[in-house]
């Protein structure tokens, strides 16, 4: 099981949150960054 650490940038966003959810059942522990703002 990985046990590295990753950060996902726009990790709110669609792809950004279905890319850190994956990688979380993969067994990585994902950080997340996103500024939330509308464009």
């Amino acid at each position: 099981m990985p046990t590295a650490s990753i950060l996902v940038t726009g990790g709110a966003g669609f792809t950004g949150s279905h890319v850190a959810k994956e990688l979380h059942q993969r067994g990585y522990q994902v950080i997340v960054l996103d500024d939330l703002k509308s464009p």
